[in-house]
């Protein structure tokens, strides 16, 4: 019985002893852990006074996704003998001068993929691959300095596609008028005065005009996560058909190293884009202005990201 005793009395100091030591890791994790958040807090705000030296800051970032798949009768599906594969990236990259007086800021965004699907019982089909995403901007904004938050600029902006149809449409913006820094990271631009050129081989659908430039950027990193969003738009002086504006985000979450998780997305909306497809793609030669459906045009990319 004394030895019964005993073993449940050493059992109960073992398990004090183990409870002792949980509490203490737990203690000495979160003790850790409060550590690296004040070191990351230091080094955030050294990366801020970096930031806001004169000079060039140049960086990029991008997300790469892709999977590829071979069926060979699998009965189940209804190609049962197929190939299909899916390649794509996303970059988004930046140039920018800060000096006293004066700002020069460049960014350049590219997100591009590939998509087929070979049915191998079917040898009449496209068995390469086919572009699914073609989205192409350049732009670039000299400001002069009036105060530390608002600038007298000027802006250049180019939007097509790269992989099909380059240039048709194209989109040149040029423009002056006001840029305003409201917080760190922010760029707003606002010019009454901007031309947008229109390229197209369709004239009687596309057409340039005189009208209102508004831009608002907001770039950032914080600890693993960068992030991009980007408001293009642009109002017509002439015809509210003739307006159109695009919104594009980007973010990324780094895992490891220079790797980790991306995700992008992008908005737009341009009533002369829906006039064009729905006559010469869905062949509706009663279309107008007045009757299209100007659908919210979409697109979004995930997968592995890479931080230059």
């Amino acid at each position: 019985m004394r030895k019964i005793v005993l073993g449940v009395f050493c059992l109960l100091l073992a398990g004090v002893a183990q409870a002792q030591t949980e509490a203490e890791l737990k203690a000495a994790l979160a003790e850790t852990k409060d550590s690296i958040k004040a070191i990351q807090g230091r080094a955030d705000a050294i990366q801020g006074q970096i930031d806001a030296l004169p000079g060039w800051k140049v960086g990029a970032f991008g997300v790469i996704g892709g999977s590829l798949s071979n069926f060979s009768n699998w009965y189940a599906q209804g190609l049962p003998n197929n190939s299909s594969g899916t390649i794509g990236f996303t970059v988004n990259a930046f140039a920018n001068l800060k000096q006293e007086k004066f700002f020069w800021r460049n960014a350049a965004n590219v997100n591009l993929s590939w998509v087929k699907l070979d049915d191998k019982d079917d040898p009449t089909d496209n068995d390469s691959f086919r572009e699914a995403v073609d989205v192409f901007n350049l732009s670039s904004l000299y400001g002069r300095k009036l105060s530390e938050k608002f600038a007298i600029s000027a802006l250049g902006e180019y939007r097509s596609t790269l992989l099909n149809n380059f240039n048709n449409p194209g989109y040149l913006d040029l423009g002056v008028g006001g840029t305003w820094t409201p917080i760190e990271n922010l760029i707003v631009v606002i010019h009454p005065l901007n031309y947008n050129f229109v390229f197209s081989d369709e004239e009687d659908i596309f057409e340039s005009s005189m009208g209102a430039k508004i831009v608002a950027d907001y770039t950032r990193d914080i600890g693993a996560i960068a992030f991009k969003s980007n408001l293009s738009a642009f109002m017509s002086y002439k015809s509210g058909d003739l307006s159109n504006w695009t919104w594009i985000n980007s973010f990324s979450y780094t895992l490891w190293s220079k790797i980790g998780v991306g995700f992008d997305f992008g908005l737009r909306s341009n009533k002369q884009e829906a006039l064009n497809y729905a006559i010469n793609t869905l062949g509706d030669t009663g279309a107008t202005f007045d009757n299209i459906d100007n659908d919210l045009q979409t697109y979004w990319t995930l997968g592995l990201s890479y931080k230059f």
